[in-house]
């Protein structure tokens, strides 16, 4: 059963499926060989794998996030971000790279943080004489900061599969998603610096100009971790508070979200977040057969008999999400191997959190990285450019070093674990 499992599931994923139909096939396939369990219980399934509170969460931020990009947020935190870090050298790539912390922290979405601040960064770069490789790479690769930097559906997919505290795994992705964010930076200054890109003098009025400017996009953050944070609601409750507070600033405050643009807002989130769901629908099949046939198990005691020692443990698991994030969707990926790995690191003693927030930086590196890399589809969007023209030195210097960074939060695991143990 687990050989048919995944042999039609890799056939299905080779000839080019959606994701979401090679977990179904899969699933299916499996029933269909074994003859012992009735294939509506792959129904029963379906459903009882998005009957979760933890989940409602997903299409709340994406509803908030589209909320936010269509009411005028994003241009109002890059006036921030220019006005924070653009006298730097390389200055727009490093408010490119700030703007997406900053828009990271509100729509929990890579593919919408790239989106979203390239289409407006993407004409100011062109303007200033920065070559077009290096914008595309940078916009591809700050993007997934999105799903790193709180809040993230990343992160509320692997808790729901794991039973870790989102709340937790928020707190644990801030300070990684800083520190890789200050590493893109340094290669946006390094690139500044080489090929001699003017600089703009820093102005103290201007930042405070744009500071109260984008003050409404700036709180939002603050109250939805503010409230988790201070026990005022769950996560899924501050998701739904989210959007009432992007529908707020976006037609009452900042009022560049007309009422007739909303059911194309509210369309755009529902797809995206159909897509998510369905896929983490099917994965929830998928995660049965597993169980049935105790691959976890399986798995797990042969990461355990390759070696005793954990450091090597991260090391392979490190080496086995790259791979997988370069031929994987994220979030079935998530679903599919955590389970599987989730029995090891409790064996090996590592903290779910800290294994939680390396596994969503690994995978969100897959996000850059050929040939799935839907990053780098949605950079090369954005100028109707052929897919070769991100793929570049520059990118693969992103990835370097976020690689570097990875390893660094592998093995130190106190830097992840700082705010959710102080805020416990």
């Amino acid at each position: 059963m687990a050989a048919v499992l995944f042999i039609v599931f890799g056939i299905t994923l080779v000839i080019g499926m959606p994701i979401a139909l090679t977990l179904a096939a899969g699933s299916v396939a499996a029933f269909a060989y074994d003859g012992a369990i009735p294939l509506f219980v792959a129904g029963q399934k379906l459903f009882a794998s998005i009957d979760s509170f933890t989940l409602m969460a997903i299409p709340f931020f994406m509803l908030a996030g589209a909320l936010m990009s269509s009411g005028g947020i994003s241009k109002r935190l890059v006036g921030f971000a220019n006005a924070c870090v653009g006298w730097m050298p390389g200055g727009l790539g490093v408010v490119t790279i700030f703007s997406c912390m900053l828009f990271g922290a509100l729509s929990g979405s890579p593919t919408a943080t790239a989106a979203a601040i390239g289409s407006v960064m993407l004409p100011s770069l062109k303007e200033a004489g920065y070559d077009i490789k290096f914008s595309l790479s940078t916009i591809g690769a700050a993007g997934i900061l999105g799903c790193i930097i709180p809040p993230s559906t990343v992160m509320i997919n692997y808790a729901a599969v794991t039973e870790a505290s989102i709340g937790q795994m928020f707190a644990g992705g801030l300070l990684p998603g800083i520190f890789l964010g200050v590493g893109m930076m340094c290669i946006a200054i390094w690139y500044g610096i080489k090929n001699k890109i003017p600089k703009t003098k820093f102005s103290l009025r201007k930042l405070r100009t744009s500071f109260f400017n984008s003050i409404g996009a700036l709180l939002m953050p603050v109250i939805i971790l503010g409230g988790i944070y201070g026990g005022i609601f769950t996560p899924t409750e501050s998701a739904a508070i989210a959007c009432v507070y992007g529908f707020i600033v976006g037609i009452f405050i900042y009022k560049e979200l007309p009422l007739k643009e909303l059911r194309n807002v509210i369309l755009s989130a529902a797809t995206s977040s159909g897509m998510v769901m369905f896929i983490v629908a099917t994965a929830g099949v998928f995660g049965y057969v597993m169980a049935r046939e105790q691959i976890p198990t399986i798995a797990a005691n042969f990461l355990i008999n390759m070696s005793d020692n954990y450091i090597v443990f991260l090391l392979l698991v490190n080496v086995l999400l790259l791979i997988v994030g370069c031929f994987l969707e994220t979030t079935a990926a998530i679903l599919i191997l955590a389970p599987i790995l989730y029995p090891a690191i409790i064996a090996y003693g590592i903290n779910p959190i800290h294994f939680g927030i390396v596994m969503c930086i690994n995978l969100a590196i897959g996000m850059i990285t050929p040939p799935l890399g839907v990053n780098l589809y949605v950079a090369a969007g954005l100028d109707n450019q052929p897919l070769e023209t991100v793929i570049n030195k520059h990118l693969f210097l992103y990835i370097g070093v976020m690689v570097a960074i990875l390893l660094i939060l592998t093995y130190v695991p106190e830097i992840i674990l700082f705010l959710p143990n102080a805020l416990q």
